[in-house]
């Protein structure tokens, strides 16, 4: 598929979904841990249940974190593929890093020259500290 956008009524599709939400889930054998770092880093509230946390940030964007015990972490870049990755925008790299890594997060990649660092949370998933 192209970077195109298209009327979804001119391709033949009907009306085109529109969201009234959209949550981003990660798997995790370890739910309390996937579910601690993320709600810590987004200084974000967790509502609990045994196989299921979601994570509300103080604007009211949101996460979740599922229980997955077979769970298999990605390894970036290469080996068992990522699925998914999430950018988080940043002002100051220097302090976000020293967050996520005092948080619980492990430094994958650094890659100044692109803006982007890459880092792995607590259950293994890719995610980036972007910057412009």
């Amino acid at each position: 598929m192209s970077g195109d956008h298209h009327d979804p009524a001119e391709l033949g599709y009907g009306a085109a979904v529109k969201p009234i939400d959209l949550v981003v889930v990660f798997d995790a054998a370890d739910i309390e841990t996937e579910s601690a770092f993320w709600a810590s880093l987004l200084e974000a509230d967790v509502d609990k249940a045994d196989d299921w946390h979601s994570i509300r940030t103080p604007d009211g964007r949101r996460l979740a974190v599922q229980l997955a015990p077979d769970h298999t972490p990605p390894e970036w870049p290469d080996g068992s593929p990522q699925q998914m990755h999430v950018d988080l925008w940043v002002e100051d790299v220097e302090s976000a890093e020293q967050e996520v890594l005092a948080r619980g997060a492990r430094l994958l990649k650094a890659v100044d020259e692109d803006q982007f660092r890459v880092y792995a949370d607590p259950a293994g998933h890719p995610f980036c500290l972007c910057w412009h």
